[in-house]
């Protein structure tokens, strides 16, 4: 895989993402991502780090663009922890566990970002606005509920499905009730 035709599907995927989405200042987005499956292979069977580089120096910008705060997924070997700058966690309220990432406890993505944050810890627990799942490795977990898929022209990022999550406040009242838009 090329990297800069990986850039360019980043770009453009994240692009169509916050053209449909409006993340409130300061929000989480979580990044899974499985550098095997970019790269064409079984996740964790081929971590590639310098895909790992690319996608991280790829999204950074684009969310500091829009004052969206970054939570990147770890593998299951890491029980799925999550890596953020320590003001971002601070800022939350989450606890830090105490773990280093590493291409295979961690993954590429992570392995990445604590290179390039100024001060990473690794939290167990989140709750992000939206996200971006590249590989199939299963974010929901950590996105607000009511999570909404958001479609973007984008489905690939190299060999890897990618798919996008926002999320809304919950509909409550039944038939009677009326709802301000929530249309994201």
């Amino acid at each position: 895989m090329e990297t800069e035709q990986l850039r360019n599907q980043l770009t453009t995927a994240l692009t169509d993402y916050f053209e449909q989405v409006q993340m409130p200042k300061n929000s989480l987005f979580v990044l899974g991502a499985s550098s095997s499956e970019v790269v064409g292979e079984w996740m964790g069977q081929a971590t590639n780090a310098e895909v790992g580089t690319v996608i991280i120096e790829t999204l950074l910008p684009i969310l500091a663009e829009h004052h969206v705060l970054l939570a990147v997924q770890g593998c299951q070997h890491i029980n799925r922890a999550l890596l953020m700058e320590r003001t971002t966690a601070d800022r939350f309220g989450y606890d830090e566990v105490s773990v280093i990432p590493q291409l295979h406890a961690g993954g590429a993505a992570q392995v990445a970002a604590y290179q390039q944050f100024s001060d990473p810890v690794e939290v167990e627990h989140i709750v992000a606005a939206g996200g971006m799942d590249i590989g199939d490795t299963q974010i929901g977990m950590h996105v607000k509920f009511v999570q909404i898929p958001i479609k973007t022209t984008v489905s690939a990022i190299g060999q890897a499905h990618v798919t996008f999550m926002a999320s809304r406040p919950k509909l409550i009242g039944g038939a009677r009730a009326t709802y301000a838009d929530t249309t994201i």
